[in-house]
């Protein structure tokens, strides 16, 4: 497992122990303005669930909101790429996740 996938997953159990994320949260959690998440969430590059026309976020969003940002400011990439982008590396990170767990399984320890 690399130390960014240990600290996310740290950072998600620790968040999930406060409950769901104001918008205002979100943004200061990943260091971006409110207008920008707001944009991603209407956008649909960040899950979220609307009530009373406020933005809550589970904490596993913080992951993906600071990699959709980190994304966008290194290559300069529009929203909807680092989206695309965003969704790969976390589809890969669930694949390496299963070949373990399979690994484990068969006993073949990382072949």
């Amino acid at each position: 497992m690399s130390p960014s996938t240990t600290t996310a997953g740290a950072l998600a159990e620790l968040l999930d122990e406060h409950g769901p994320l104001s918008l205002e949260e979100l943004a200061r959690a990943c260091c971006m303005a409110p207008g920008w998440v707001s944009e991603r969430a209407t956008a649909g590059l960040l899950q979220g669930d609307q009530a009373g026309g406020r933005w809550y976020f589970s904490s596993t969003t913080v992951v993906r909101a600071r990699r959709l940002a980190r994304l966008e400011s290194t290559f300069d990439a529009d929203p909807q790429l680092a989206g695309l982008t965003a969704d790969l590396i976390e589809e890969v990170n669930a694949l390496r996740q299963r070949l373990r767990q399979l690994e484990a399984q068969l006993g073949l320890g990382g072949l």
